[in-house]
């Protein structure tokens, strides 16, 4: 326990006075960077940055499951391509890339 003023002496009261102004410039010294502009700035950058990776990562796993999904749709177990599902999909492609050609031609001449 702290002892009482009655019993320290005159060097140990400026002892306890300059510890406890070291205490405080420190602390002062810490809110100074603290709220100091460009650490804001850059705990603001952080906290963006980790939210934008959180993001990336979990639209990264979403794709992820997509693309397996559709890549399911035409593959076989064995990594073989299904071409009964296959076909269908390039007759379709072949044929919106037609029309959408034709289309153009029509506009132009």
């Amino acid at each position: 326990m702290a002892e009482t003023s009655d019993t320290r002496t005159p060097a140990q009261i400026e002892a306890d006075i300059k510890r406890r102004r070291e205490v405080l410039a420190e602390t002062l010294d810490e809110i100074g960077v603290r709220v100091h502009p460009k650490t804001i700035v850059g705990d603001a950058k952080a906290k963006v940055v980790a939210n934008v990776d959180h993001t990336l990562g979990r639209a990264y796993v979403q794709v992820n499951r997509v693309v397996s999904d559709v890549k399911a749709q035409f593959v076989n177990a064995e990594g073989a391509p299904r071409v009964e599902r296959i076909v269908p999909v390039a007759l379709l492609a072949v044929g919106v890339v037609g029309l959408l050609a034709f289309g153009s031609r029509r506009r132009k001449g």
